[in-house]
């Protein structure tokens, strides 16, 4: 039988933000600020069979080809320490977490 407290934490809705979640948020838009202001200044590449064929490309497509060219590896340094700031926010390890950012933040700088 399925006490009582199970059910009733199993309809209890979205769980609370991590320790550092708005943080995160912040840094993460710093970042899509960075890309979206060097998306167009990079040199170019010719496309993609994927491209050729019409498929959108993946934030992980985009980063090697721009690792390719000489380019990204920062964007790309910054979306590693990111995907550790999340999980370390999703466990409630608000120490990880803040050097996680902390290693973000550094790759954002020019």
């Amino acid at each position: 039988m399925i006490s009582r407290a199970v059910l009733v934490a199993g309809f209890a809705g979205p769980s609370p933000a991590g320790p550092c979640t708005v943080e995160i948020d912040r840094v993460q838009a710093q970042l899509d600020a960075k890309i979206d202001a060097e998306a167009g200044t990079g040199r170019s590449a010719r496309e993609s069979g994927r491209a050729l064929r019409h498929e959108e490309p993946t934030p992980d497509s985009v980063l090697k080809a721009e690792e390719s060219l000489g380019e990204g590896s920062a964007s790309g340094a910054a979306m590693v320490a990111l995907a550790r700031a999340r999980v370390a926010d999703s466990t409630g390890d608000a120490t990880a977490c803040k050097e996680a950012l902390a290693k973000a933040r550094r790759a954002l700088q020019p």
